[in-house]
């Protein structure tokens, strides 16, 4: 067997430790931190959700066997160790000692058992478990998970923090999805009360163990510690009021500034300005099972009477990158395959594919919210293009919570809906195109039965053999999903973050980190 420390190696394209530092020490202790968060939370429950909002919150709660580091790269976690056997078909993880849940339990093997039994039925993303025969727990120290066969690709989808498999105490195994509303974690924070539309207050777990083998926090992982008494995540989906919070001080940092209070913020020397570039695709997802769009002829129209400039700059007032596909162009994985469909501005075109599709006025639904606005933006501009080609498109908002919990859990009066993918890309191609696979595929196939060419391309970038295989597969997945608009991306959309001067070890990151920050007195 091949045996990993703490840190895989770059056999498996993993990170490599360096230890020499110290490890992090808070400069200063106490205090609540004020995050002004623009969306609400569908949920708690980590495994069951997808969405950027949750992940805000819920990721400073829980904690993986596995997760990634500040390059993107996969770490261990909870783990200890890992060892892969030479037939690469079973992983046996050590995990670390003396590690307890908020509830003061113990972590064992079991609670590791538990929580993969919770993910393979409920989990949002468990297609991850797809080619894994079984696991088991020879010992309370020991998780092994055996393979039905070799896949390259099982590290980089286990150490996902798209909908990861968060480990839970083991009496939460049969929890109904999205029904754990009262989450334990083993993470530097845990809960203390949630309200939805309002907030959710976080507190120090005091019992919280760093992992001694690194030197600070890194991605999700890392040491960590918590120098704050507590964070409290308000809801302030109003932009103007995420800044006016900002400015007084109210707020200690926002996750999103709109473009035009930029100028006036960098004058003030108190807010720290951090923009993240290539934050999230902007994307429309169809519904191909409800008419009229499940006709692939209407959708073709949809696609080609866009004007993605046009969109992108409402969307993001002006702050923003065109982009064909679904990685960003400074990413090893980035293709343009299927740009051909991509901004095509071509009304004739559009009409012509309404002719074929025997299109008769039928209402078009474009389901979006105002927590987002760069969601109703975008849907305001398509709404308004779609009808300058005959097209009956009709605005159904709603809140961000109903709109995803909508896209879920029904295919009835909506067409499409208007999200953002910015943490699976981020992650890489194969977090990115799960989404277009079951258990929650988005573009909602008629019985939910997955389209086979699909099926049969993801296997393939989750198993050939060779990284250039599994990227030409990509190429090819993106382009059939663009030929038979199964998403609609837009374009790159660049989100600016913010903080008061007296915040200090607040690093922009796909979702705020919570351990590591304090605030100067």
């Amino acid at each position: 067997m091949r045996r990993y420390s703490f840190m895989l190696l770059a056999g498996l394209g993993l990170a490599v430790p360096v230890a020499h530092a110290a490890p992090f020490k808070c400069p200063t202790t106490g205090g609540d931190f004020v995050f002004g968060q623009e969306a609400n939370i569908n949920t708690l429950d980590q495994m069951t959700s997808s969405t950027i909002s949750t992940r805000n919150i819920a990721m400073n709660i829980y904690e993986t066997l596995m997760t990634r580091d500040d390059n993107n790269r996969p770490i261990l976690e909870l783990a200890a160790s890992m060892e892969e056997a030479p037939d690469r078909l079973t992983y046996t993880f050590k995990l670390r000692p003396n590690i307890h849940f908020h509830n003061g339990k113990p972590m064992t093997s079991a609670d590791v058992v538990a929580s993969f039994d919770r993910y393979s039925k409920v989990g949002n993303q468990r297609s991850t478990l797809d080619n894994v025969k079984s696991w088991d727990a020879p010992d309370a120290s020991t998780f092994v998970i055996h393979m039905k066969v070799v896949q390259p690709t099982f590290i980089e989808a286990l150490s996902s923090f798209s909908v990861p498999i968060v480990i839970i105490p083991s009496e939460n195994r049969d929890v109904a999805a999205q029904q754990l509303t009262n989450p334990i974690g083993t993470g530097p924070f845990q809960l203390v009360e949630s309200v939805p539309g309002s907030f959710v207050k976080l507190k120090r777990y005091d019992a919280y163990q760093p992992n001694t083998s690194f030197e600070n926090r890194t991605g999700f992982g890392g040491y960590k510690v918590a120098c704050l008494d507590t964070v409290t995540f308000r809801i302030v989906t109003e932009p103007g009021a995420r800044v006016a919070g900002l400015k007084t001080g109210e707020l200690h940092a926002v996750e999103d500034l709109p473009t035009k209070s930029l100028p006036d913020l960098k004058k003030d020397p108190k807010i720290t300005i951090l923009p993240l570039n290539n934050w999230w695709i902007q994307i429309a997802d169809p519904n191909t099972s409800a008419p009229p769009t499940d006709n692939l002829l209407v959708r073709k129209a949809i696609q080609a009477a866009l004007d993605m400039d046009e969109i992108m700059d409402a969307a993001s007032d002006g702050n923003y990158r065109l982009n064909v596909g679904f990685q960003y162009p400074n990413q090893p994985s980035y293709t343009d395959a299927g740009k051909e469909t991509y901004n095509l501005h071509n009304a004739d075109l559009a009409k012509k594919y309404l002719t074929e599709a025997g299109y008769k006025g039928e209402p078009v639904i474009l389901m979006t919210n105002k927590d987002y606005p760069s969601m109703y933006n975008a849907a305001l501009v398509m709404q308004q293009q779609l009808q300058a080609v005959g097209i009956n498109a009709q605005m159904k908002v709603v809140d961000w919570p109903t709109s995803v919990q909508l896209m879920l859990n029904t295919t009835e009066g909506w067409n499409f809906h208007f999200t953002g993918w910015g943490t699976q890309p981020a992650l890489g191609a194969l977090a990115t195109m799960q989404f277009l696979v079951q258990p929650n595929a988005t573009y909602k196939p008629k019985g939910g039965v997955d389209d086979p060419e699909v099926l049969a391309i993801w296997k393939e970038m989750n198993d050939l053999p060779t990284a250039e295989g599994r990227q030409a597969a990509f190429a090819k997945m993106q382009k059939l999903v663009l030929e038979k608009v199964y998403a609609i991306p837009f374009g790159s959309y660049t989100k600016v973050q913010g903080t008061r001067a007296n915040v200090g070890g607040f690093a922009p990151f796909r979702i705020p980190r919570m351990s590591n920050v304090w605030l100067t007195r």
